[in-house]
């Protein structure tokens, strides 16, 4: 009988010992220690983004539109917060904490020193063009007490108007007589006139035809003030002059490469713990392993070792007008079948019921070659107003075999999944990364082709060119944020070594640096995607989960640092001072 207690005992060891040891898939489904903080901090932020607002628009959920600005005043109210709430930060009990809350505690504060950072460098951005507006602050004193619907003495209002015109001219007569102005800081005093303008407008419209002697006195002065404004926001625009650095290289293309340094804190950021030389170098090394598996089908073509040949008769495997949409939907459902024929993920019926196609604009088209998702499918094809050259380059970069890595990325279990997921789990987690967002989408594409999702040569040649294209978008980025390349050498590595149409391949380039999207988000795909296979071999190759338990956990977590996603689901020991440190490629 003591014997068989001993045993009993020594198992409950050993089991208790191996579960500390295995990934952690259950901790929480929708909360952490620090949720409510969080929370709290996003409606607090959204609250004071609103009141010391530029653009006056109503609504709970609102927090900037593109017509809004950061004051001066709203940025001195921000870092007000950040700072009430970095001390809040310092209260936490940090280790007593569910791996969760470590994460979330982690992730948190990076997200308010971040803020913090960009406040600061925009102050001082603003404190390079204030010259430019000595009369800002009596235009924001004016707004000041629309906010309470202050009752305003309107001939008061009226003489302060004119006085200010008067300052407005000045500075614009001065302008007009002064040395050009950096582009960069000439587009941001433009977008602060306007926000001037914003905030006049805002007590104009609130005043107007609700106060007699308001609407008596100010119209007319207020027009004229309006309209100077108008024009010395278009001056300062127009004083714009382009470092040499930044010069058009006959692209047309112009961006603002952002160097080493600051590729560094934001890989930091990301935690992602290598130099930018060591991603091309991974990048480089990817692209190897595809230029030999290029050669492969390029002979099972019967093409050789001339893979352009190859890659041209499947670029011309395009669908004829009108029947792309067909396809579209026709790769889908392979796509889906092939996820629940392996049963590779949880895939709620909703999401399968609700997503739904739309058509690209011509216009947008120039940004964006290739078609987007998430809960639309929008699918770039030619339209009437195309000319031949722009018709063909755009069928022939959107063919069946290319798109077959394509349709999966974008809607499921990509983005439209993704998304759906987002929505219902860990919601309060405003920690989005494209190195989730699209290395998730980019690591289903990786996964599939392992699994022989391309069932031919032809296959095999599409999704290939998507991957080879996602190391170019590492090797072209980051050599140009580092200042080695121009986008017309981007362009034409695309060109070259890809395959790339040379309408799409500048559209690809012209999207990076000029759409809007963060100098690392090219660079996300690939390395979001490496570092998501690294973790399916940590723990579904070696048995520790199910390759469905892996990829639902992966969505339940929501959008975050893939290092600190392995944090939670292997429930590694984290401390508060914790660096980025997984060196995910082998």
């Amino acid at each position: 009988m003591r014997r068989h207690c001993i045993i009993t005992v020594i198992l409950l060891l050993f089991i208790t010992t191996t579960r500390a040891q295995e990934p952690n898939t259950d901790l929480y489904l929708q909360t952490s220690e620090i949720n409510d903080l969080m929370i709290n901090y996003a409606a607090d932020k959204g609250n004071v983004s609103r009141f010391y607002s530029s653009s006056d628009a109503p609504g709970w959920g609102r927090m900037r539109n593109s017509n809004d600005y950061n004051t001066p005043e709203r940025r001195r109210r921000l870092l007000q917060l950040i700072e009430a709430y970095l001390k809040k930060m310092q209260q936490v009990d940090f280790d007593k904490m569910n791996v969760n809350g470590k994460v979330d505690c982690l992730l948190f504060k990076r997200n308010l020193d971040n803020e913090k950072y960009d406040l600061l460098a925009e102050q001082k951005d603003y404190e390079k063009i204030a010259a430019y507006f000595p009369f800002s602050d009596r235009i924001y004193n004016l707004e000041k007490p629309r906010r309470r619907g202050a009752a305003v003495d309107g001939e008061a209002v009226a003489k302060e108007l004119n006085s200010i015109k008067q300052e407005i001219i000045k500075s614009y007569e001065a302008l007009k007589k002064s040395d050009s102005i950096d582009v960069k800081y000439a587009n941001y005093a433009s977008e602060t006139a306007k926000a001037l303008q914003a905030a006049l407008k805002n007590v104009y419209s609130f005043y107007n035809g609700y106060d007699p002697m308001f609407t008596w006195w100010v119209p007319a002065t207020y027009q004229k003030v309006d309209s100077i404004l108008g024009k010395y926001a278009t001056a300062l625009r127009s004083r714009a002059v382009i470092k040499s650095t930044q010069k058009d290289d006959g692209s047309g293309i112009i961006g603002n490469p952002i160097g080493r340094e600051e590729i560094i804190r934001q890989l930091q950021y990301e935690y992602i713990p290598y130099t930018p030389e060591e991603l091309v170098d991974i990048a480089n090394k990817e692209f190897a392993w595809c230029d030999a598996e290029l050669l492969k089908a390029s002979k099972e073509m019967g093409f050789g070792n001339d893979w352009k040949a190859a890659q041209e008769k499947v670029k011309n495997s395009y669908v004829a007008p009108g029947k792309q949409p067909e396809a579209m939907f026709d790769l889908y459902k392979q796509s889906v079948g092939f996820l629940k024929e392996h049963d590779l993920i949880t895939i709620p019926e909703l999401s399968e019921e609700t997503w739904r196609m739309l058509m690209m604009s011509p216009e947008r088209q120039l940004v964006n070659p290739f078609f987007l998702g998430g809960e639309a499918l929008i699918i770039s094809y030619p339209t009437n107003t195309m000319d031949y050259d722009e018709k063909m380059m755009s069928m022939r970069g959107n063919n069946p075999h290319f798109s077959r890595a394509t349709v999966h990325h974008e809607l499921i279990a990509g983005h439209h999944l993704q998304g759906y997921m987002s929505n219902r789990y860990k919601t309060y987690r405003n920690f989005d990364t494209p190195f989730w967002v699209e290395g998730n989408a980019l690591y289903w594409e990786l996964l599939l082709w392992d699994m022989k999702f391309p069932r031919s040569a032809e296959d095999r040649i599409g999704m290939l060119f998507w991957r080879m294209h996602r190391c170019a978008r590492i090797i072209f980025s980051l050599n140009y944020h580092l200042g080695k390349w121009t986008p017309q050498q981007c362009i034409d590595f695309l060109v070259d070594r890809v395959g790339h149409e040379r309408a799409n391949a500048e559209g690809e380039v012209r999207r990076s640096f000029v759409g809007g999207y963060s100098p690392l988000y090219q660079i996300a795909y690939m390395i979001g995607g490496l570092q998501q296979m690294a973790l399916k071999r940590e723990l579904v190759d070696t048995k520790k989960m199910t390759i469905r338990q892996f990829n639902d956990a992966l969505l339940h977590e929501n959008s975050m640092p893939i290092e600190m996603l392995r944090a939670i689901i292997i429930n590694q020991s984290l401390k508060r001072d914790f660096k980025t440190q997984w060196r995910f490629y082998k």
